[in-house]
């Protein structure tokens, strides 16, 4: 019950990636290739901060399971200070690394049509990560709910300012691909506002919401944090770093290879979300259950979250081997995209189960407060194995686009096996860990 709305809230979440593709999509192959790169660039970034404010959630939920509420307020106040330093700091690199992306080998049309849309999308980390933050902390205190309808309206929302930005309807110009990014703005801004005022006004989040927004940041709570934050963030950049760098060396191989990846990578990711959504609820209930001393219960949640996913994983991969022409052609009319993106998803259907099984892992062992291990390796996993072997089979083998996607594929089986073996072996151990 507690994933429920937490996995609704992360599709709709994706919903708005997938939304643009679809619409952008309708623009044409360039303008679809241009999002894909521009996208996978932000991803690394929109990572890292997932990674800082993760504990947010950790602490706060261990907070409510020791019945501390007002220590999880302060976790969410020092949250939105880190939120606010880390997306100043990434912004500034995203705007200096948009004035250099032709580091990156992409096709000329592509580097001619995306600088506008990056920086847009570059800004939303603000608002982004407000939400994400207020988010984390409306789960962890049992109000998944609020974020749920939230991201919801952002979605549908997103979905109007696309037909009005990127179409040019109610007198507005037709933006195409920057009109996509000026949606997102809006919509993550709107969104990040109205979670805040939701939560400020709930009655049952009074006796945990601040009561001193301005009063001193606390240095040693914000170590303390960073120390769960930063190896999670690693954790997590050498995942999407992967996929990042899988999006570029499509780039390598032509537009319509990369304009594939975008429809796939899509697909992926929302289904994906599900399987996060699901982890999310695990790693709440891992830390809440180790902060009330009740050890005995820390194998059954994770084994109860594996089983779920596993079931969701294998109805995915199905819905992928059967409809995936159906699906990539409902992107766009360009056949040797659609023919691409099919055997892509083909691909992506294999590691449905591996993905999902390696998120929910890698949360159970967050929820321990383990992560510097699991950092180690998600490096080994992504860095040693799947990029390098996507690259030897795709860029310079003879299998393409479906050679990248194997590498990754066998990153992700390797991440999902020896994550749960750490957590299985953490587990009979009795052990909890603190930072």
């Amino acid at each position: 019950m507690l994933a429920i709305p937490i996995i609704i809230g992360q599709v709709s979440q994706m919903l708005m990636g997938l939304t643009d593709s679809v619409m952008i999509g309708r623009t044409g192959t360039v303008p679809l290739a241009a999002s894909s790169f521009g996208v996978g660039v932000f991803n690394v970034f929109f990572i890292i901060g997932v990674g800082l404010l993760t504990p947010i959630a950790i602490f706060a939920s261990r907070s409510r399971g020791e019945g501390r509420h007002d220590e999880a307020g302060e976790f969410l106040r020092h949250g939105l200070f880190i939120a606010l330093v880390s997306g100043v700091i990434e912004f500034a690199l995203i705007v200096f690394i948009g004035m250099h992306l032709s580091w990156f080998g992409q096709p000329p049309e592509v580097l001619a049509a995306v600088n506008p849309f990056f920086q847009l999308i570059g800004f939303s980390l603000f608002p982004v990560l407000a939400y994400l933050a207020l988010r984390q902390f409306a789960e962890s205190m049992g109000r998944p709910w609020v974020s749920m309808f939230v991201m919801l309206c952002g979605v549908l929302l997103n979905v109007f300012l696309n037909w009005v930005f990127i179409f040019g309807h109610l007198g507005a110009p037709a933006l195409g691909l920057t009109g996509a990014g000026i949606s997102t703005l809006i919509s993550r801004t709107l969104g990040s506002a109205v979670i805040f005022l939701w939560l400020r006004l709930d009655p049952s989040m009074r006796q945990a919401w601040p009561q001193r927004w301005l009063a001193p940041i606390s240095w040693p709570r914000v170590r303390r944090m960073m120390g769960v934050g930063l190896p999670t963030s690693g954790s997590l950049l050498f995942e999407g770093g992967a996929f990042a760098a899988a999006t570029v060396m499509m780039g390598w191989l032509g537009a319509a290879p990369l304009a594939a990846h975008q429809i796939a990578i899509s697909c992926a990711a929302l289904t994906f979300m599900i399987a996060l959504g699901l982890s999310m609820a695990v790693g709440m209930r891992i830390s809440a259950t180790a902060g009330a001393g009740e050890n005995s219960r820390l194998l059954p949640i994770w084994l109860g979250g594996a089983g779920i996913g596993l079931v969701i994983s294998a109805t995915v991969t199905v819905v992928f081997l059967t409809f995936g022409h159906a699906i990539a052609g409902f992107f766009i009319q360009d056949p040797k995209v659609v023919s691409t993106a099919t055997l892509l998803l083909v691909v992506a259907a294999v590691f449905q189960i591996f993905d999902g099984s390696q998120v929910i892992n890698s949360a159970a062992l967050r929820g321990l407060m383990d992560v510097k291990v699991p950092a180690l390796i998600t490096f080994i996993a992504y860095w040693v194995i799947a990029l390098p072997l996507g690259y030897l089979l795709g860029v310079r083998g003879p299998m393409g686009a479906a050679g990248i996607w194997i590498g990754l594929a066998a990153g992700l089986a390797v991440a999902a096996i020896m994550l749960g073996l750490r957590f299985a072996r953490l587990t009979r151990r009795g052990g909890v860990h603190h930072p």
